[in-house]
Order: structure tokens, then sequence, then C-alpha cells
């Protein structure tokens, strides 16, 4: 081979293989994160809100018109008025029995209680009972300021089942305000 012909085919070989690694690029940054494999796999955790980009959005899919929306994934209320405007939306922790998804409808009230994890409630709203009839409802826990981190934990209760969504107080107000007897839930992954 001449020594032009080496240089060519150089050249040529070279541009092959930056062709190649530029359409390689381009299709890996255009598959999705779940099925890319040049990353380590992600931690698979719950109530991750991982579906949305903003986890205050409210989720897709759940109904229309006038209702209460609980995300058992986000831990998270959304309170709907007329024409799906969100008036409210505030973080809440479970208790340890979780309603199944789906569409429900107030069905009690009360005003003031002790919850069955022992802690003076106030402001609960229930919608639903799992198989072995723990209501399932929200609540706001007297003593508490607010949920999470800051707020009194649900007590240590072993062995009870327990359906309370404890909310803050002031969130417990705007949720009495809202739901009334018969107000729709609608409760989502």
């Amino acid at each position: 081979m001449a020594p032009s012909s080496a240089g060519f085919v150089t050249a040529l070989t070279t541009a092959a293989l930056a062709t190649v690694g530029l359409l390689g690029y381009q299709a890996s940054t255009t598959v999705p994160a779940k099925n890319r494999t040049d990353s380590a796999p992600a931690a698979v955790t719950s109530k991750v809100p991982q579906h949305r980009k903003d986890p205050t959005a409210l989720p897709a899919g759940s109904g229309t018109g006038a209702r209460v929306v609980y995300s058992l994934d986000d831990d998270r209320v959304w309170l709907v008025g007329p024409g799906d405007a969100v008036t409210r939306t505030f973080k809440v922790t479970p208790g340890n029995v979780d309603p199944a998804p789906g569409v429900y409808a107030v069905s009690s009230r009360s005003n003031l209680i002790t919850g069955t994890d022992g802690i003076p409630v106030e402001h609960v709203v229930r919608f639903a009972s799992d198989v072995d009839g723990v209501a399932i409802g929200f609540s706001a826990a007297v003593r508490d300021a607010a949920p999470g981190p800051d707020a009194t934990p649900l007590a240590d209760t072993g062995t009870v089942r327990t359906g309370g969504i404890r909310e803050s107080r002031a969130d417990g107000d705007a949720m009495w305000t809202f739901a009334m007897i018969g107000a729709q839930v609608v409760v989502v992954h």
C-alpha cells in the first residue's frame, strides 16, 4: 500500500469511529432512565414521589370535581374545589393500616375523640375501613403543632392497628371545613 492510501484509510476509520461514537451518545441520552445500563441502579424506596417532577402537583387520574385526594406513596393530601382547583395541599403521617386505592365518601366525623393509639385527636374525618373493621380517616393530634419530624409521632402501638392519617392542627381544621359527610375521597398510589 502506498503511504497516501494508508493515510486515507486512517482518516476514513477515524471518521467512522467518531460517527459511531456520536450516534451511540445520542442514543444513550434518549433512552428512558429505567432502561439505561450505564449507571448504577436506583435504590428502591417506598413513599418517594418519583412519578412527578413537582411532588405538590395534583396526581393525574385522581378524578374530577370537588374532592379530597390522598396519595399513599407521597403521604400527601390535596383539597380540590370546583373546577379542579387545588385549595390546599399538605403532608400527612399515616397509621399502620392503609386504605386500598379507590374512590370513597366521607362516612362519619367526630370533633374530639381518643385515637386507637391513645392520643387525643380532633376533627376526625372517616372515609373507609379495612377488612378487619379498622376505621380509616384523617385527624389531627390535639398536642401536635405540625406533622413530620417536628410533630409528636404516633404512639408505639405494638400490635394495635391504626387507620388514623395524621395532619397538623391547621390542616385538620381545613379538612374539617372542607370534607363534609358524603364528600368524595380519592385514594391513589
